[in-house]
């Protein structure tokens, strides 16, 4: 049988939900900057997340029908190296669970994923944005100095 969509009801519960953990985690979390709600679409959230390796990022939560989608950009297109930067971010999605290195607008890099709503609650939450952090930490520079080597040189 397969699963059912969440209700309107589910779907407030997870949009409160979300909220409450994003105004605890500002409090309590050093690497969480700032969060806003999107005005034009009230299940779309923009978090700033305070980096090392990567001063500053911001990771997307938007809020579907089934899933919460999860994303934050990268780094652009490689200037050279194509072929060897884009190995690198494929073989490095070999580690990763619940996310993955993909192209975007632009040919940009992101860090992609999703979640069922169904099972959604404050440990996933925290799980997401604790990965993404680790994550952007330890690929964002090796693959810069692969995509833009020459700025490096």
């Amino acid at each position: 049988m397969p699963d059912t969509p969440p209700t309107t009801e589910d779907l407030t519960a997870a949009t409160t939900l979300i909220e409450q953990w994003l105004t605890e985690q500002l409090g309590e979390n050093p690497i969480l900057a700032a969060f806003e709600r999107d005005i034009e679409n009230d299940r779309l959230w923009h978090i700033r997340v305070l980096g090392e390796e990567k001063d500053v990022f911001t990771i997307r939560f938007r809020l579907g029908q089934r899933n919460l989608h999860y994303e934050t950009y990268v780094m652009p297109a490689p200037e050279e190296n194509a072929e060897e930067f884009y190995r690198h971010l494929l073989r490095r999605n070999l580690k990763l669970f619940g996310a993955a290195f993909a192209i975007g607008e632009e040919d940009a890099v992101f860090l992609i994923g999703q979640f069922p709503v169904a099972h959604l609650d404050d440990d996933h939450l925290d799980r997401i944005l604790g990965s993404l952090f680790i994550w952007v930490e330890q690929f964002f520079k090796p693959a810069l100095r692969i995509g833009f080597a020459t700025r490096f040189g």
